[in-house]
């Protein structure tokens, strides 16, 4: 292992940051003087990102994950801790998406969303989890729900249901791993205008009718999720763990 990150230079971990949430994150995390590991399925995919991260002075590490692999997920931390040394916070963005009716939902659909967004989610809190215990230090992961995962929606159950199983995962962590320091919380956001979500809200008329399930009246920003992770990482949410910030506009206090 050789140019390791220095003593007391913090080190992030943040999967799916190509674009959208997970690249804002890795710039918010780098411009708080983090070294930053990016990961996405194609690590070419990485280009703009890296780039942006490298202008900035930050040292970065560009993996690939695929997290429907368990020998993907492992081989993507050994990379990480082997380049940093030591990994101090994880954020897993990386997710996938369905829109289809319950009743047409095919079994190998629900697998592929489960098997990402859940398990793949899992083990990479697993393989966090053995390293900061292993190494008797303190750390924080910070996974990405929905508010899928608390309120229904028509067309959405297996991503909603995976978040939901999220949220949960979040608080048995959270409880399992105190005692060692490591806090383990989540952020749900609403509807957040990404590259991802652009052809959807292109549509005037489904623009406005999710605008008006919302009090504030406007779609989230990845650099406010992103401001959310930079808090729930930071010293001064030291004493927040097991907790899920809902991040919608207000969609959730009805």
């Amino acid at each position: 292992m050789q140019n390791q990150s220095p003593a007391g230079k913090r080190t992030a971990f943040v999967t799916g940051a190509s674009y959208g949430i997970g690249a804002a994150t890795a710039l918010a995390l780098a411009r708080d003087g983090f070294d930053v590991a990016v990961a996405a399925t194609r690590v070419e995919n990485l280009a703009d990102v890296v780039a942006k991260l490298t202008s900035m002075g930050t040292r970065v590490v560009p993996v690939a994950l695929n997290l429907g692999s368990h020998s993907s997920i492992e081989q993507a931390m050994a990379t990480v801790i082997d380049a940093f040394g030591r990994v101090d916070v994880l954020v897993n963005n990386a997710g996938i998406s369905n829109r289809k009716a319950a009743v047409d939902i095919t079994p190998e659909e629900w697998e592929a969303v489960m098997q990402t967004n859940v398990t793949g989610t899992f083990f990479m809190c697993q393989q966090m989890g053995r390293h900061l215990v292993g190494g008797g230090r303190p750390g924080s992961i910070v996974n990405m729900a929905s508010t899928h995962g608390v309120v229904g929606l028509a067309g959405r159950l297996i991503y909603g249901t995976s978040k939901a199983a999220i949220i949960h995962m979040t608080k048995m962590l959270a409880i399992e791993w105190a005692q060692h320091g490591i806090r383990v919380n989540a952020i749900a956001p609403g509807t957040v205008e990404t590259p991802s979500r652009a052809v959807f809200l292109a549509d005037p008329k489904t623009r406005e009718t999710m605008l008006n399930r919302v009090p504030l009246h406007r779609f989230g920003t990845a650099e406010e999720v992103a401001a959310a992770v930079r808090y729930l990482v930071s010293p001064e949410a030291a004493y927040i763990t097991g907790h899920t910030l809902m991040m919608d506009g207000g969609l959730t206090a009805y």
